[in-house]
């Protein structure tokens, strides 16, 4: 479901699937894959910037829909849970982060770029949407409280109130994205470059992770809350 790749004091998180047309769709199996990629770079001694980006057509399109209709009453608060902890533990990593976009990136994967601490994307390769509106599903409150923390009000109107469907231009007119690039090459290569500079400047850990815990105060523990999902009568998997 990922990979972890190191280039010197960077390392490079790719999610991954079977081919080229692979959805990435968040399930338990890959929230445990990402944490456990997260928990290495943790460890590494000399680990100072992650890059998360997408090999194949899409960055991710979100959680496994197919997977929890299966079961939906236990399954959705089990993969709402780890989504939730794992936008916490991106919130929580101690080295700066880079989202590589490359790929169209929906709901639960566009709430993972949000955690990022900059993001790039590339231009034509899809859109950012969140859809619960158009699905007429709730958000939860852990997960709004990151969208409100990492966007302009009127951005965060667009992008939660009207479902809107941004390309990689509009998203960086919106201040959502720090670049925007021609090719999946060019974006994943200014990711790490940007990174490399971060890693270069030689902060210390715990300094930087708390610093980013300041400055988007109380969103970790929002997320850490993980309060029961209802699914709305209305909907049907």
């Amino acid at each position: 479901m990922c990979t972890l790749e190191k280039r010197g004091k960077v390392y490079i998180l790719t999610l991954v699937g079977d081919n080229e047309e692979d959805e990435h769709r968040l399930n338990p199996t890959s929230f445990d894959a990402i944490a456990n990629a997260l928990k290495e770079v943790e460890q590494s001694p000399d680990a100072a910037a992650l890059v998360t980006t997408n090999a194949g057509k899409y960055f991710s399109c979100g959680i496994d829909m197919n997977w929890i209709g299966e079961s939906p009453h236990d399954r959705m608060d089990v993969v709402l849970e780890k989504l939730e902890n794992m936008l916490a533990s991106f919130m929580r990593i101690n080295v700066p982060t880079v989202a590589a976009i490359r790929g169209r990136a929906v709901s639960g994967a566009y709430m993972l770029a949000l955690a990022h601490d900059y993001r790039f994307m590339t231009q034509g390769s899809g859109e950012l949407y969140m859809c619960e509106l158009d699905l007429g599903l709730p958000i939860p409150k852990g997960m709004l409280t990151l969208i409100r923390s990492k966007l302009q009000p009127a951005t965060l109107r667009d992008v939660v109130l009207r479902a809107s469907k941004l390309d990689a231009q509009l998203a960086f007119e919106k201040g959502i994205l720090d670049g925007v690039f021609e090719d999946k090459a060019a974006t994943l290569e200014a990711a790490v470059k940007e990174a490399e500079k971060l890693a270069a400047r030689g902060w210390e850990r715990e300094i930087y992770r708390g610093f980013r815990l300041a400055t988007f105060p109380g969103v970790a523990e929002a997320l850490d809350i993980n309060v029961p999902y209802v699914v709305p009568a209305s909907f049907h998997f």
